[in-house]
């Protein structure tokens, strides 16, 4: 793209109609920058547009977001694997980028400050790919021009200077430590670190000039701006280790920050609006992080300055507002005492007034509620939920102020519990005197001692000792959930309910049990919050194992409560803004695994979740609400029907309109569910009936099998078909078409898998006589992967699948199809992958399946019986043995529990799996018990009829330790190898 007036008018024009309120000029500009993106210079003619003065400057900066958006998808694209739906986007060719690279910096500093941010941002993406190997003269431009500004006292160039060196280092923050990233970083320190320091005390003394001059807020800001960078590049370069140019600095640095802390800037703080307050925060902010990184890595040399910086930020901290805007400043505060709190400084915190004067002045403060906390309370219940959450990883104030809490008592434990527990008693006898008007001391009250419980490890089990459990549960837990007005005080009630769920271990069973139906009636609030910890706590209870991991509450317990239960939560998602609320779809889901599921209870939900179901096939926004629907439909369709049979087909009524949706409407999110779903069905039906028959029929089509994240849920499927009408394979091509699906499978690493679960489906449903004539190119498919792509998941498919084979139609027709495909073909495959791949195997089910094939293959196979072959059938045995001795695995026989989704998960191009519609693994030997007796009862049936042959073999092929091993078998089972 050449640079010329035609391609100035041409871009202009673009830039602008991208601007256009109206959809049609925007997406046709969008298409043509889009076709003119690939074309060679078209960077930097964008980038030239930007410079150009004469252009508007809501074009130039559209055309600046395009430009900084091009950079990041050219600069270095992704290679993606070639495919017919993937288009490669062309990378920017070399010269264009040195031309780029020649540009940016200049135009970046005289840039308004709106451009300035994007082309600061656009440099930083280059950065990240070029700085500072491909781009060595980059940090030398950006110190002079730094100089130069500085000189000139060009705050606005110096600010963008140090905003995009800000981006450049922070890499130094995240990167895994390398000798790369240290040798990146030394040429930075080398390059920076006098530089950096040196605009940071001129910039100090102009602050401190300005402040006690009585200058304008116009005038401090970018000076405190210039502070809050240069803090934060310091934060980046300390980061990795300490550099000895701050250490040897480290009292310039030091005094400087101190006085960010101490000193008060009224002209922005009182005068400077709500922007002048919160700069002033976030420079306060930053020094309190690099306190806390010093505190962190280089405790040490930090030891001189730590009682004075405790004492600074302690004093700002009393002084901090409770006002939301201010929430950074009081957290990362806080953060840095219970950093101090845990290392050799926590004797700054050990007399008991100090403690006490924290627990009131900082703690109490920051835990009890605000008209922010109340405000999202009610208006946004999901963000609330995620900030108060057990486990979340969010920090807010009443978080962090626990923390520091628990900091504090890892040295002084009892002063810590003795000063809390008494603060606790006189909130509630405030909250004891005036109810009504003191509700929040008792909320404060709920909220200390669930925060600072103490998990015991490996558990969801809590502990506390600031007050005892089950008295503070009767006296004030009881009473807000027994109360009659389930929308009264709702914060009360939420902390209430997270309290019962919170130490649901430590209250006895018949207790629980006792305040259900209450509970239950909370699911009825209007509260979004509150009938949301009411579906968690019921949800949660019902995950309770005692000792030997027996279930606490069962069937028993719930069926009672059973349908106003049910009833609840379904009529809970229909309240305002709860309609794909997870935490009640997920007490659905878990309710219906325990209790007991009538016909009474089946009917109203299956209907309630196909109704859902049909209303979110039009928008799936919502992926963890959604998986736990489905997981709710499979659950109640897997444990109604398995106590009553006569409701599948009332079931498939109700949900075959809704899959037939899904289907037909190509939902691309919800079609592995509805294939795993429809599997289910399949595999419920004793005899299926014809209206399944053309979803086999789209099984078949290749179109079908296109997007690999089907392709599990599809297999399953095919499965399920093969497994109650193989008689449908008999049907001309039907087979045919199978075994091209296994062949296309069985060639990609990422599918391979999946092939052999619908070749081994096929091997165990099938006759030999219907399979005889195709095995031949089955065999030349899966030797041709294995020469050709070998991979350890292929070798053991295949291991278990000539296993399989032969269990089902014996040693000689396994041997004889091999050798079919080459003369002796099988001896090979036995000495170079058999015996030394059956180690690979693992699980119960198939570590049984190949060591009884191979120990067929020893006491049955003339081939190996052959004396020719004894060093082959030692060298098998020793494998076996190998196999069989290892400690045995521990079977867990209880169902698996659906697993907590993350918030982060969202719709995604790989496979998602429904536990509760899982395909029960088939053991296709349940006739033998154990492998290891038989395993030595076969070869003592064989050795009795060979008397003295194999006892040699062995001592001369197998290991000293499975020699052994052997002997210790032939003991354990009472036999013989004579």
């Amino acid at each position: 793209m050449e640079w010329n007036p035609e391609t100035l008018q041409f871009l202009s024009q673009c830039f602008l109609h991208t601007l256009s309120p109206n959809p049609e000029p925007r997406r046709r500009a969008e298409s043509s920058l889009s076709e003119a993106a690939e074309r060679p210079n078209y960077g930097l003619a964008v980038l030239r547009l930007v410079a150009e003065p004469s252009i508007d400057e809501q074009i130039r900066q559209a055309a600046s977001v395009n430009f900084k958006n091009h950079l990041k998808n050219r600069w270095s694209p992704i290679t993606m694997p070639s495919g017919p739906n993937i288009q490669l986007l062309t990378p920017i060719p070399d010269a264009e980028k040195e031309q780029i690279k020649a540009l940016i910096v200049p135009l970046m500093l005289s840039a308004a400050p709106r451009i300035q941010s994007q082309l600061s941002e656009a440099l930083a993406v280059i950065g990240k790919h070029d700085f500072p190997k491909a781009w060595p003269n980059l940090l030398p431009e950006l110190v002079s021009k730094l100089q130069a500004a500085c000189e000139a006292s060009d705050y606005a160039s110096i600010n963008g200077i140090l905003g995009t060196v800000n981006s450049l280092f922070k890499k130094f923050r995240y990167q895994y430590k390398t000798n790369d990233l240290l040798l990146d970083l030394k040429y930075c320190l080398d390059n920076f670190a006098a530089p950096l320091l040196q605009v940071f005390m001129r910039t100090a003394a102009l602050i401190d000039t300005a402040a006690s001059s009585g200058s304008p807020a116009a005038t401090l800001k970018p000076l405190l701006e210039s502070q809050r960078l240069c803090c934060r590049i310091f934060y980046s370069l300390n980061y990795q280790d300490l550099p000895e140019f701050f250490e040897d600095h480290m009292k310039e640095w030091m005094t400087e920050f101190r006085k960010y802390l101490t000193t008060k800037y009224p002209a922005l703080e009182e005068g400077g609006g709500v922007d002048g307050l919160a700069l002033v925060d976030e420079v306060r902010a930053a020094v309190c992080e690099n306190l806390s990184l010093y505190m962190e890595k280089n405790e040490e040399e930090f030891q001189g300055y730590l009682s004075e910086f405790a004492q600074a930020v302690w004093g700002l901290l009393v002084t901090v507002s409770a006002a939301s805007s201010r929430d950074q400043l009081a957290i990362t505060a806080i953060k840095f005492l219970t950093t101090v709190s845990t290392s050799v400084g926590h004797k700054l915190f050990g007399d008991d007034a100090t403690l006490q004067q924290i627990c009131q002045s900082i703690v109490i403060p920051n835990v009890m509620l605000r008209d922010e906390d109340e405000e999202l309370f009610e208006m946004n219940y999901v963000e609330y939920i995620r900030r108060d959450m057990e486990g979340s990883d969010l920090d807010t104030r009443r978080r962090i102020a626990c923390e520091l809490l628990k900091g504090i008592a890892t040295n002084y434990r009892e002063k810590v519990t003795a000063i809390v527990s008494a603060q606790i008693q006189s909130m509630l006898a405030k909250y004891a005197e005036n109810p009504v008007g003191n509700w929040k001391y008792k909320d404060c009250s709920i909220y200390l001692v669930v925060s600072l419980a103490t998990k015991k490890a490996g558990g969801a089990n809590v502990s506390t000792d600031l007050v005892d459990v089950q008295s503070f549960f009767t006296s004030v837990i009881v009473p807000e959930l027994q109360s009659q007005n389930v929308n009264e005080y709702p914060m009360l009630k939420a902390g209430a309910l997270k309290f019962f769920t919170m130490f649901r271990y430590q209250l006895p069973k018949q207790i629980a049990i006792a305040l259900l139906p209450d509970v239950i009636r909370f699911i009825c609030s209007e509260s979004n919050v509150v009938h949301s910890y009411a579906s968690g706590c019921i949800e949660k209870l019902l995950l309770v194992k005692d000792e030997g991991s027996r279930a606490r509450y069962i069937a028993s317990d719930i069926n009672p409560f059973l349908l106003p239960l049910m009833t609840n939560l379904f009529h809970a998602l229909k309240c305002p803004d709860s309609e794909e609320n997870q935490y009640i779809m997920k007490c659905i889901m878990r309710v219906l695994g325990v209790a007991d599921i009538s016909r009474e209870v089946a009917d109203p939900c299956i209907t309630g979740l196909t109704s859902i179901l049909d209303e979110v096939c039009k928008n799936p926004k919502n992926p963890i609400f959604n998986h736990y629907l489905f997981e709710a439909v499979a659950v109640l369709i897997r444990r109604a029907c398995e106590r009553d049979p006569t409701l599948i087909s009332a079931f498939e009524a109700k949900l075959f309109p809704s899959l037939q949706n899904i289907l037909s409407n190509d939902v691309t999110e919800f079609l592995p569910y509805a294939f795993q779903l429809l599997a289910q069905l399949v595999e419920l039906n004793r005899q299926l009936p014809p209206h399944y028959m053309p979803v086999f029929e789209v099984l078949l089509l290749p179109e079908s099998w296109k997007k690999s994240a089907n392709v599990p849920a599809l297999v399953r499927l095919l499965q399920a078909f093969l497994q109650k009408a193989p008689h449908e394979l008999n049907r001309e091509e039907t087979l045919s078409k199978v075994l091209g699906i296994f062949n296309r499978l069985v060639q990609s690493s990422s599918t391979d898998e999946q092939g052999f679960f619908v070749l081994n489906t096929i091997v165990e449903n099938l006759g030999y006589d219907v399979i005889a004539p195709y095995m031949g190119h089955i065999w030349a498919a899966l030797f041709t992967r294995l020469q050709n792509s070998r991979t350890v998941r292929f070798v053991r498919c295949l291991l278990i699948f000539m296993s399989l084979f032969l269990v089902k139609h014996g040693s000689t027709t396994l041997m004889d199809s091999v050798n079919a495909v080459q003369p002796n073909l099988f001896g090979m495959i036995l000495e170079q992958f058999w015996i030394p791949n059956l180690k690979l195997i693992t699980g119960y089910i198939e570590l049984k399946l190949t060591s009884v094939a191979s120990t067929r293959l020893i006491c049955e196979s003339p081939a190996l019986l052959d004396p020719a072959a004894s060093r082959l059938w030692g060298k098998m045995l020793d494998s076996i043995v190998t196999l069989v001795s290892r400690p045995e695995q521990d079977r867990v026989e209880a169902e698996l529990e659906v697993p907590d989704l993350e918030e982060t998960t969202g719709y995604s191009a790989t496979f998602v799996h429904l536990y509760n519609a899982g395909k029960k693994e088939e053991d296709p030997l349940k006739e033998i018990k154990d492998p290891k007796e038989f395993l030595v009862a076969s070869l003592s049936n064989l050795s009795a009829v060979s008397s003295g042959r194999y006892p040699l073999v062995i001592s001369e092929n197998l290991a000293p330790e499975n020699q052994a091993a052997l002997l210790q078998l032939c003991s354990t089972y009472n036999r013989s190898i004579v």
